[in-house]
């Protein structure tokens, strides 16, 4: 009974489906968070019996038969965000495509649109961190602000300056330069907020002035989930499940109707 098997990958697939939604939903209120969907894909088709046509005459068409349903990709979907006011000197928010760029103790790099940034304080050396800790990344490298910081300010463009205790002229620290990607949609989430690149996203590169977008300090940009829009995938995909649930019924009523003919 193919029934039996087509109607489960179909369950199976609206499963992983609403896991999927399930977890948009978690991160509604998640800085920088991107939603994903899954892409499904129809399986083998079993031949019954194949056109036939011969001088104009028979069957134009085949008699086949498919074996159900399989998901192939989770794809993210790099639409801005929403950008919400903090007034907060450290929080930055990417109006664009690019990504900040952060680093590790261990000098990996990974790629953010999360600008909630922090100082850490070192021999009362400033550093801008993430809240895990990675180091923010500019042209000179980790972006260390030095001792005695009264105030920072971020132009659009990424130019960091600083003003510090007891003085009145600012002080250029760096430039944060954002990074960009061929194919976005490849990035490796890895948690955090963080992506690492993969050879499916290309290698990163430095976006040219206004390419991967402006800078805006004091806002952060908020998860693009629309609730309203995964609520309603979740209850196409609570029907779809049910469906192929009532399809499995089906086949063993079936079954069972054969099971018990007589003579």
């Amino acid at each position: 009974m193919r029934a039996l098997w087509t109607a489960a990958s179909g369950m199976k697939a609206q499963q992983l489906n609403v896991d999927t939604i399930s977890n948009n939903l978690a991160n509604v209120n998640t800085v920088g968070f991107k939603k994903q969907r899954v892409e499904f894909q129809d399986l083998l088709y079993e031949q019954l019996s194949s056109k036939n046509i011969q001088d104009g005459e028979g069957r134009p068409v085949n008699l086949e038969i498919g074996h159900g349903v399989m998901p192939i990709a989770t794809l993210r979907s790099f639409t801005k965000g929403n950008l919400e006011q903090t007034n907060s000197p450290l929080d930055l928010a990417i109006d664009g495509n690019g990504f900040f760029t952060v680093r590790d103790e261990n000098d990996n790099l990974f790629y953010t649109r999360d600008g909630s940034f922090k100082l850490s304080v070192e021999d009362n050396e400033a550093r801008v961190v993430t809240s895990e800790g990675y180091f923010v990344q500019c042209d000179a490298g980790d972006i260390e602000l030095g001792e005695d910081v009264k105030d920072i300010s971020i132009s659009p463009n990424g130019l960091i300056t600083v003003k510090r205790e007891g003085e009145d002229e600012w002080e250029e620290i760096g430039q944060i330069n954002l990074a960009k990607f061929a194919n976005p949609s490849g990035l490796e989430a890895i948690g955090g907020n963080l992506y690492k690149q993969t050879n499916a996203s290309g290698e990163a590169v430095e976006a040219e002035e206004g390419e991967g977008g402006n800078i805006k300090q004091g806002f952060l940009e908020t998860s693009n989930v629309q609730v309203v829009e995964e609520m309603v995938k979740l209850i196409t995909a609570q029907r779809a499940y049910e469906i192929n649930s009532k399809s499995i019924q089906t086949a063993d009523q079936m079954l069972e109707q054969a099971n018990n003919l007589r003579r």
